[in-house]
């Protein structure tokens, strides 16, 4: 597969509301985040994405610091590209890359159309999840690149899920 971002043919089974990812943002929160949880959050996605084959790119910035990357098998440089768009996004807004392009969709238009960001910097495309610590707020992101936008972010959101469940 290529480093490029594939969008999804939107469906109503398959397309999560508004109200499903903002209460995957509420509900996935973190008590603390250290560089620790960072390597350990990190190796869980290498792990996932081993067993799936997925040929992602994955990486966990915490107030500009990256603090993990690792490009499994079939990932490219573009992904590289791809994942500092989405967690620019996630940096700008405070939300998730996907949640930001759904709610431009839900009024009808599109991130690239109204958000007057450059697209070549920006992109509202799944894969980027804000690290948001209780009581502190959004400190960083957790971002995938490599496979269609929607499956970018429910790989990631899974991951939260297991991880902090732990």
């Amino acid at each position: 597969m290529s480093g490029r971002e594939i969008t999804p043919r939107s469906t109503p089974e398959i397309t999560p509301s508004l109200e499903e990812l903002e209460a995957q943002e509420r509900r996935l929160v973190f008590p603390q985040f250290s560089n620790y949880d960072a390597w350990a959050l990190g190796s869980l996605l290498v792990d996932l994405a081993r067993e799936s084959q997925a040929p992602v790119a994955i990486d966990i910035h915490r107030a500009g610091q990256q603090l993990f990357h690792a490009a499994m098998p079939g990932s490219t440089p573009d992904n590289d590209a791809w994942i500092a768009r989405k967690r620019r996004v996630v940096e700008r807004y405070g939300a998730a890359s996907y949640l930001v392009g759904a709610r431009f969709r839900a009024k009808g238009t599109t991130f690239e159309e109204s958000s007057r960001l450059d697209p070549d910097t920006y992109a509202a495309h799944g894969g980027s999840f804000p690290i948001n610590v209780e009581g502190v707020g959004v400190i960083g992101a957790v971002t995938v690149s490599g496979l269609p936008q929607l499956e970018d972010h429910r790989f990631v959101v899974g991951a939260l899920e297991q991880f902090l469940s732990e």
